[in-house]
């Protein structure tokens, strides 16, 4: 068990990223409020934040790791797994919910063969759920990363999916 442990750690010391998050806690360690923005700027290392991440956030600065899981799982910004390089938001907002968005949201299920909140096996997509996104008019609508897509039908997420 030690030894299994001791490799665990091994990886971690060859990882340059763990070093870059001794340096995060440290520049915030005696700040009041440094959770949020430590795990900010730990997701932006890592890409999400694993298990090992949180619990050293967590003795960084000294507080229950219990606190630090409920921050990351409160906040919608931060993920507990990894994401792919692109984000696909499908607007699950009473506009476009009406307008067909739970159809967009199926064929994409069935394109990526993955579920809401799940990553491609090939880390190409993340497919999420979000609320209102201030574009009504064009429901039902999704995003992809910074790109907004109106008016869709199933028969168009196909296409759309190919350009990334």
């Amino acid at each position: 068990m030690l030894e299994a442990k001791h490799c665990v750690g091994c990886r971690q010391l060859n990882d340059p990223r763990y070093e870059q998050l001794e340096e995060l806690i440290a520049r915030y360690k005696s700040q009041k409020g440094a959770l949020i923005p430590v795990l900010h700027e730990a997701q932006e290392i890592f890409g999400y934040l694993p298990e090992e991440v949180q619990r050293r956030v967590a003795d960084g600065l000294d507080i229950p790791l219990s606190e630090v899981y409920g921050v990351a799982t409160f906040y919608s910004l931060f993920s507990l797994k990894p994401r792919g390089k692109h984000k696909i938001g499908v607007c699950l907002g009473t506009a476009c919910y009406v307008r067909g968005a739970g159809a967009i949201l199926a064929e994409l299920e069935k394109e990526l063969d993955i579920k809401v909140n799940d990553t491609t096996p090939d880390g190409k997509f993340t497919l999420e759920v979000t609320r209102c996104i201030g574009a009504c008019g064009l429901a039902p609508v999704m995003t992809i990363d910074e790109d907004v897509f109106g008016r869709l039908t199933p028969e168009r997420i196909k296409d759309i999916l190919a350009r990334y």
